[in-house]
């Protein structure tokens, strides 16, 4: 049995939950998800628990417990609270701002680039060097800040670019100047 998959998941009170045949429809304060769950798996909604069960012990099935577990419970945390990541933009005169659903950054290109945020994610700017993507979807919104990232990923010798608010550069020496002289 999977450690995961066998454990119910407990839905607050500002959260519903409809389980319709294959279709898992959650919605909360923060938006709807939906999930469509395979023929082998079955999830059950009982006195705002929700439990997933797997048709047989098929290697597929045991693969899809535990996902599907996690997925159902990312979308009750995604509706309930929602998720959000922190990117920070480091170099001189690298920053971004927010203008309606587009993020305008100046990453030290010869233009600036904009970025158009889909639906349901949200982003703000604190102190034009730091970004945080907000939205319910988990996969949405680390997607999003991957796509921001990859405009200007971080190098190695200045750690100029876009990381996230945790990650960690390793730096590199620069080059070695010449020890003699002719």
């Amino acid at each position: 049995m999977s450690r995961i998959g066998k454990q119910t998941i407990a839905v607050p009170a500002n959260v519903k939950v409809a389980v319709e045949g294959k279709k898992v429809k959650v919605t909360g304060p923060q938006g709807a998800l939906d999930l469509s769950v395979r023929d082998e798996i079955t999830v059950e909604l009982k006195d705002s628990e929700i439990s997933v069960k797997r048709s047989d012990d098929s290697r597929t099935a045991r693969a899809l417990h535990g996902l599907t577990r996690t997925l159902i419970a990312n979308m009750v945390k995604g509706t309930s609270e929602g998720f959000q990541k922190r990117l920070e933009i480091v170099g001189v005169g690298y920053k971004a701002e927010v203008q309606g659903n587009v993020l305008n950054m100046a990453l030290g290109y010869s233009h600036p680039v904009k970025y158009e945020l889909p639906k349901g994610i949200s982003a703000a700017v604190e102190k034009q060097t730091g970004v945080i993507i907000k939205g319910a979807d988990k996969q949405l919104v680390g997607q999003v800040a991957a796509d921001i990232r990859a405009f200007r990923k971080p190098e190695p010798y200045k750690g100029k670019g876009i990381k996230y608010s945790d990650e960690v550069i390793r730096r590199k020496a620069g080059k070695a100047g010449k020890a003699g002289g002719k």
